[in-house]
């Protein structure tokens, strides 16, 4: 499998050249997205968060915005700020240019306004995209790659074929001496006794066990059971009937890989191989995570259809139920319902899938992509304050 990829000057890899226009907080929001729109290669990540946070929370909101700008997949950022923020500007572009990528960073309430600022971060993205975009791709190795795994929408043909799938590319990728990270907590539940037997370590396996646990106390102390929102309305009609049986089919998608560690939402693995990542079941605050983990790509299934990119990550859909395939083919890549119908084996789709990946960092774009599919969300544990 022959993988492209920009290599960075810190030793990372991306497999997409974005510039990042990141705002401290939800008040710089409008004007980092502005800046954005104006500038061939710049993508913004407006967001709700970075200030009246509590400390638990205003730390995920940094990490993850952190995360974001270190991803390989970008190449320069531009941090806008108000100047008042909880989340300080200079702290954010700091720990982003420890990378050694290039990083710019605006106060709105220094510069004079929303349409000075925009006017100075038009004039800094626009140095940024010409500097980047003569770098060229070279061959990289799949040590490089790490990979998010995720799945929305699910029916059961989810856990029967298309999950499978993804397992058999984690598989693959680990042996190459890759990463792969499975998210969702809350589709662990009732299956986390099958997965804690390939960790590493006690400390791994107990660490894996105490989120799941965290997960369903979460919910308990507000006065609910999660059986309530999982699965979803959608799940129950595509066939999956208690949460334990959602949960079964989602820890396909990790493979039989041992697994190396757990990480906090939006935490980098440590090392290579096989990982969980404490995210929420929510597709996009999931992804999002991953990506702020340095997750360079994501494959997604899908078996009732769903069309959610990132701002910053390909990401690549297969589905296992080839009626749904028919209905929405615009936004899924991969029709991995010939394993239901018998024409495929999944091995056989899975090295499907892992050809996609192949084209995918050399250049294709994923149909998320060619339609600019980019939700962003950052994951919260509580109110705002």
């Amino acid at each position: 499998m022959k993988i492209m990829g920009y290599r960075r000057s810190n030793g990372d890899v991306g497999i997409r050249n974005h510039i990042a226009v990141i705002p401290a907080s939800v008040c710089a929001s409008v004007v980092a997205e502005r800046i954005a729109d104006q500038v061939e290669g710049a993508i913004a990540l407006p967001n709700q968060h970075g200030c009246a946070q509590i400390k638990p929370d205003l730390d995920v909101t940094a990490r993850t915005l952190a995360g974001l700008g270190k991803n390989g997949n970008v190449a320069g950022v531009l941090v806008i700020g108000l100047g008042c923020e909880s989340l300080q500007v200079d702290w954010l572009a700091e720990e982003i240019a420890s990378t050694g990528k290039p990083v710019e960073a605006l106060v709105i309430q220094k510069c004079g306004g929303t349409l000075k600022t925009q006017e100075a971060g038009l004039r800094l993205a626009r140095i940024m995209a010409q500097k980047v975009s003569i770098y060229e791709k070279e061959e990289i190795s799949p040590e490089s790659i790490i990979l998010g795994l995720e799945c929305g929408g699910s029916d059961a043909t989810s856990g029967l074929a298309a999950n499978p799938v993804h397992g058999y590319v984690s598989d693959k990728l680990v042996a190459l001496g890759g990463t792969s990270i499975l998210s969702e907590t809350t589709e662990l539940i009732g299956a986390e006794h099958v997965l804690v037997r390939r960790a590493v370590s006690d400390e791994v396996g107990e660490k894996l066990l105490k989120i799941v646990s965290d997960c369903e106390k979460r919910a308990n102390s507000m006065g609910v059971d999660l059986r309530g929102s999982q699965p979803t309305p959608g799940n129950i009609e595509g066939g999956l009937t208690t949460i334990e049986e959602k949960s079964l089919g989602c820890i396909y998608k990790g493979g039989t890989s041992p697994l190396q560690g757990v990480l906090e939402y939006g935490e980098r693995p440590s090392g290579k191989g096989f990982y969980v990542m404490d995210t929420p079941g929510q597709d996009i605050e999931s992804i999002t995570g991953m990506v702020a983990g340095g997750a360079q790509i994501v494959i997604f299934t899908t078996g009732r259809g769903t069309p959610t990119g990132s701002p910053l990550a390909p990401v690549i859909k297969i589905t296992g139920n080839p009626r749904t395939y028919q209905l929405m083919e615009e936004n899924i890549d991969i029709n991995g319902g010939t394993i239901i119908t018998g024409t495929e084996t999944m091995p056989e789709v899975g090295e499907r899938m892992i050809q996609e990946i192949a084209a995918v960092c050399r250049g294709r774009l994923t149909k998320a992509e060619a339609l600019k599919h980019r939700e962003f969300g950052i994951y919260k544990l509580t109110s705002t304050f």
